[in-house]
């Protein structure tokens, strides 16, 4: 149970490609993060990342119409049937080639793919038992060029298809006898969405040149004729009229259509005519048109541009309702919720997610994740924040209980390289390689402290000392450490006698001591009170990557070059063990390597390392895609983690492909994309379009920062894919503790109908399962809370702790565990003390608990009082007889009166709201 760590959440990142969807009821919304998919709930601010990866980044996602099934479709066309109820995968499937689109029917029987320049419509898994959930029905043919888009009719009988090749077609779900398809041109550039109007075949077109075309069928839905059947199938249904046609489902049919058909086929067909073409783009504009959405219901069209606006209109007239400009890079989706109040747009090139309601212009959800990659982290001394700092300068602080990022500091002008937490958890001081150490204050939300060295230099690590008075940077190309002081920003001392750059930094958490490690192959301990002498030197194997300091700081821990991690003992500078980690990193081969990943891993190693809360275990991390846990007494690996298997990252795989070298070399060395929407465009002499320098890379996988929550429940690491977090798994609900036959479930209850409470709360614990100790907790009458708790044995005492501390996030009894929480920290808090570095961790996860509560409740008793004062002053108001003014006053002199007024009323209920307010 103790490592029983699992993916639980991604920070970081909150969005890359791929579409956008609102959920059935439009209070959340589903986004594609690289290979997973993150539910952003808008009602309950908070976000979560579902528990399954595909292979490759994600490229589209298809919701069913009640919400419960959803298709992910990776770069590879590799698919996901998940269940958004129990959030698992339920199938998987490979469609054969890329897709680019996919979606469901409005009735859930059928959804179609876009696949190359076909689409492909299968039986909508779910509604029965079947063994395979993907049973194709009909492929239709027709575009010459790639499909683009799909949308269907409100019945469900038709849907339309969009293609680069400038023509839209539309298909008959069923053997329809006047539609079988119909292709619509008028547009000079590639489809980029098509939708129906509402219960019609009426159709809008929208090319990418920003060109809308709308289209009017002579035919209402209901017009549509089954085909009649003919030949040898005609005499089978007059044979035996009864069968099912279940085999039908399994026989594959195709529809091939024709641009121009010929005059024979039109006869009684179904005719679109184009009623009307507008154009988005003034005389003289080239503004691309990448993504659109349309409210059937509301008739209201969103248009997003590669100028970062977008338009909202209302059809079919094409009156401007709005226009706004939100990004600076291209809109890449858009997407509009079930009431048509809100609008999501995601912008690929920034990693941006914006939800705006129109009617109000008004942001509900606005989050970016960091530009470049993550490089550093820090948690928050109770656990409920974490700060980053990225390559793009910025330093975000995120809520570990809703995901969000609620403040983003953009001081910096340059790298972020460290970020650190003074011991009080509301000043964050970061590192940067633009010369400065910055200090920012989170309940004005400022920078309030600029810290610099006399000469120009280049910050490579930060560290604050326990008081938060002390705080130290080191350089990277100077070779020096400086001290400066908090409260008065001025510069204390430079400590020489490092020969390399500085790689990292820690102050021991009990006395007042600095270690400092360098690429000169030695780490440097200070002493503070010692005017800063050197108290040690602690001479290494290889150039030192990272130190860091028990939580006890009793022990340190150093990694260096040649993938190993050391432990010292501070006070005698002697080694007290090692272990080797070449062998654990396993480091993938990237696509151009020339060696083999077996040679390459001898120069890898690992660069970032973190104590567990307890200090029994490390965390390592570096360039690859495992972390490990080692048990630091007996230097063994517990536990590796894969934080990735997304092949869309570089050095993932440990072999090549063999597939892509051929005898003039590596395939991964020519561009396969160029001709893409987003790919290198090679231009023609004379032709401004296209960029020869634009180049296409794949990002390496690796682990910049990981940091222990001091909690001890979960950890988080900054990766190439984003913020990670790992929390202890909740479903291992059978972990008993001396555990023997006797203590079963009857006999707790029963010596709970005795009330004998004491008995019953030690055998919960000892069988350990969760709704039993609430059961037996929660039974105990309020007026013997404190006896219990007074006769319950020390070691029982710090699993009580751990309950209540998980119990305060979803109980609503907070008074009852409060009184429990404070009876057992007043009975037993004097032998609690004595153990108190093997209780921190639990006593820091109930003070995080306590934290969120009285943070909520304190806003709402605020927001009542504050109702409270005004009620009593407009009670008191209403009858007041206000005296005529003079002829001739001031209208300052009345608005002086009526200020004061108003103090004066307010100033008479305060006796009044301190009778009713305790």
């Amino acid at each position: 149970m103790k490592f029983a760590y699992r993916f639980s959440n991604l920070l970081g990142t909150v969005y890359r490609r791929g579409n956008l969807n609102f959920t059935q009821d439009g209070n959340s919304v589903i986004s594609p993060v690289g290979n997973r998919v993150t539910v952003f709930d808008l009602k309950n601010n908070k976000s979560d990342t579902l528990p399954l990866a595909t292979r490759y980044n994600v490229k589209c996602v298809g919701l069913s119409p009640d919400g419960c099934l959803a298709i992910i479709v990776d770069e590879g066309g590799d698919a996901l049937l998940v269940s958004l109820v129990c959030r698992s995968v339920l199938h998987h499937f490979h469609f054969k080639g890329s897709v680019h689109s996919v979606s469901f029917s409005p009735d859930g029987r059928k959804f179609v793919v876009t696949k190359g320049n076909i689409a492909q419509m299968y039986h909508a898994p779910g509604k029965k038992r079947e063994f395979n959930a993907f049973v194709l029905d009909k492929t239709y043919f027709g575009p010459y060029d790639e499909t683009t888009c799909i949308d269907w009719t409100d019945d469900s009988r038709c849907f339309v298809v969009g293609s680069k090749d400038m023509s839209t077609w539309v298909f008959g779900a069923e053997r329809w006898d006047n539609l079988i398809y119909y292709a619509l041109g008028g547009h000079k550039d590639a489809i980029v969405a098509c939708f129906f109007e509402s219960c019609s075949l009426d159709l809008y077109t929208l090319s990418q040149d920003g060109a809308l075309c709308v289209w009017q069928c002579d035919t209402p839905p209901e017009g549509l004729r089954l085909m009649a059947p003919r030949g040898w199938k005609a005499d089978l249904l007059k044979r035996d009229e009864d069968v099912e046609d279940d085999a039908d489902r399994e026989r594959e049919t195709t529809v091939r259509g024709t641009a121009t058909p010929a005059e024979e086929e039109k006869k009684g067909k179904v005719k679109y005519t184009r009623l009307a073409k507008y154009f988005f783009n003034k005389e003289g504009d080239f503004n691309n048109l990448t993504a659109a959405a349309y409210h059937k219901k509301t008739h209201l069209l969103v248009t997003g541009f590669a100028s970062g606006t977008f338009h909202l209109h209302e059809l079919p007239e094409f009156n401007l309702i709005h226009s706004l400009s939100i990004s600076d890079q291209s809109i890449s989706s858009v997407a509009i919720n079930s009431t048509g109040d809100w609008v999501a747009f995601g912008c690929s090139g920034l990693g941006q997610l914006l939800v705006w309601e129109w009617q109000s212009e008004s942001y509900v959800l606005k989050q970016q994740g960091h530009f470049n990659s993550m490089v550093t982290l820090a948690y928050s001394p109770d656990g409920q924040y974490i700060a980053t700092g990225g390559d793009d300068g910025k330093v975000k602080v995120w809520n570990t209980l809703s995901g969000f990022c609620f403040i983003t500091f953009t001081e910096h002008l340059s790298g972020v390289t460290g970020v650190t937490f003074t011991s009080t958890g509301y000043v964050i001081v970061t590192s940067s390689m633009d010369g400065t150490v910055r200090a920012f204050d989170l309940h004005r939300y400022r920078n309030f402290r600029t810290f610099t060295s006399p000469r120009p230099t280049q910050f490579s690590c930060v560290a604050v000392d326990g008081s938060g008075e002390i705080v130290s940077a080191g350089a990277q190309d100077s070779f020096e450490v400086f001290i400066w002081s908090m409260q008065t920003g001025r510069l204390l001392d430079v400590l020489s006698g490092h020969e390399g750059p500085i790689s990292g930094l820690s102050f021991n958490p009990a006395k007042s001591v600095l270690a400092s490690a360098s690429w000169d192959k030695t780490v440097r301990l200070w002493d503070m009170f010692d005017s800063w002498r050197t108290k040690e030197t602690l001479a290494l194997t290889s150039d030192a990557l990272a130190v860091t300091f028990r939580p006890d700081g009793a022990e340190l821990a150093v990694a260096t070059l040649n993938s190993q991690i050391t432990f010292w003992d501070p006070e005698n500078a002697v080694q007290t063990g090692s272990i080797e980690g070449r062998h654990d990193l396993r480091a993938g081969r990237k696509e151009l390597d020339k060696i083999t990943a077996k040679h390459s891993a001898k120069g890898k190693s690992f660069t970032t390392l973190c104590y567990s809360a307890d200090g029994q275990n490390i965390l390592a991390g570096g360039l690859s895609k495992f972390v490990c846990i080692y048990h630091v007494k007996e230097q063994i690996l517990v536990r590796k983690f894969e934080i990735s298997c997304n092949l869309s990252l570089d050095a993932m795989e440990e072999f090549l492909n063999r597939r892509k070298m051929t005898e003039f070399g590596n395939l991964a060395l020519i561009d396969q994309d160029a001709g893409e929407e987003d790919g290198v465009v090679i231009p023609l002499p004379g032709v401004r379009k296209g960029d020869m320098s634009s180049r296409h890379f794949k990002p390496e996988i690796r682990v910049t920062s990981l940091r222990f929550s001091p909690t001890g429940r979960c950890w988080a690491a900054t990766t190439t894919e984003g913020l990670l977090i790992y929390s202890l798994d909740a479903r291992m609900t059978f972990d008993p503790f001396e555990l023997d036959t006797s203590i079963t479930p009857s006999r707790i209850r029963a010596a709970l109908r005795q009330r004998d409470f004491t008995r019953a709360i030690l055998m919960a614990f000892r069988l350990n399962e969760q709704a039993l100790v609430q059961e037996a907790l929660e039974s105990v009458p309020q007026d013997e809370v404190e006896v219990v708790s007074s006769s319950l044995p020390e070691l029982y005492v710090e699993k009580v702790l751990e309950f209540l501390a998980t119990s305060f996030e979803v109980s609503r009894h907070l008074e009852f565990y409060l009184l429990w929480t404070r009876q057992l920290l007043m009975q037993h808090g004097q032998k609690l003390k004595s153990r108190a570095g093997t209780l921190l961790p639990a006593v820091q996860f109930l003070q995080k608990s306590i934290q969120r509560h009285l943070n909520d409740l304190s806003k709402l008793c605020d927001w009542n009082c504050y109702n409270m004062r005004y009620a009593l002053a407009v009670s008191k108001q209403r009858g007041v007889k206000r005296p005529a003014e003079p002829p001739g006053s001031e209208e300052e002199a009345a608005a002086s009166t009526d200020d004061e007024d108003s103090l004066r009323l307010l100033a008479g209920t305060e006796g009044e709201e301190g009778e009713m307010l305790p």
